[in-house]
């Protein structure tokens, strides 16, 4: 992908690797908009720059998502890249009596039908561009899941397949695929997960990040050092130990 130039939606761009993401590329001369729930928290990301925007969306809710592609693609018809950044994460108690769901529900909704529906709804306009990419922000959770967070877990592995399956299909059209592989990192994707030492500080993981994409232009996974570990547990022939020791070491 060209780094500049670009009109760029980055979807949960109110705060952690959002934010950051959004303030790098448009530090390369990129027009981004930033998406949400929350317009204080994006008008943050903003900060008065001129050529970053905000747009309000519930990326949970599926008429939400139809009414935001019909706008953006009005208001900015030079829209070519998609980063489908936004997310949540939650513990969840199985053995529960009786077992709570609207915690994986909401995962799910958010997660996993919030790419599929917005990539959905925006690749024609994509398509239509002469180069385009998206880019799908799963996990390294997604190759080794922390039982902690089971449904989280599943939804970063279920966004890695079908960004597979959508690369496949694209593979004839102007549109790029990409997906962005974090590791943990110091953002409150969880409570008081910032200030854990055990994760990637935030500066580090967003400068290894844009280097990547510098260094590696036609990527198709954007990974640190630091996530290889659990992307490469399996084809390594270490998924079981790597999975014992990531859930019997964590602190939540």
């Amino acid at each position: 992908m060209k780094m500049t130039g670009n009109t760029i939606l980055i979807t949960g761009g109110g705060s952690g690797i959002g934010r950051e993401l959004a303030r790098e590329f448009h530090a390369l001369g990129n027009t981004v908009i930033v998406a949400g729930r929350t317009l204080k928290s994006l008008e943050e990301t903003i900060d008065g720059r001129s050529g970053l925007h905000a747009r309000t969306l519930d990326a949970a809710d599926a008429a939400d998502i139809q009414r935001f592609a019909a706008e953006l693609a009005r208001d900015f018809p030079a829209l070519n890249v998609l980063i489908n950044n936004a997310g949540i994460m939650a513990r969840e108690d199985l053995l529960a009596d009786p077992v709570d769901l609207a915690v994986a529900e909401a995962i799910v909704a958010t997660n996993i039908l919030g790419p599929i529906r917005l990539t959905a709804a925006l690749l024609p306009h994509l398509r239509r561009q002469s180069a385009a990419a998206v880019m799908n922000v799963t996990s390294g959770l997604a190759f080794v899941p922390l039982t902690a967070t089971p449904t989280y877990s599943a939804s970063k592995a279920a966004l890695h397949s079908w960004t597979q399956s959508l690369r496949h299909v694209l593979r004839g059209t102007s549109v790029e695929v990409i997906e962005i592989a974090p590791p943990g990192v110091q953002t409150e994707l969880t409570p008081g997960q910032s200030k854990r030492s055990q994760y990637m500080p935030l500066k580090d993981y967003i400068a290894e990040t844009m280097a990547n994409f510098t260094a590696l232009p036609e990527t198709k996974e954007n990974l640190t050092g630091q996530v290889k570990f659990l992307r490469n547990a399996e084809a390594e022939g270490r998924f079981d130990a790597t999975f014992k020791m990531l859930n019997e070491n964590y602190q939540g």
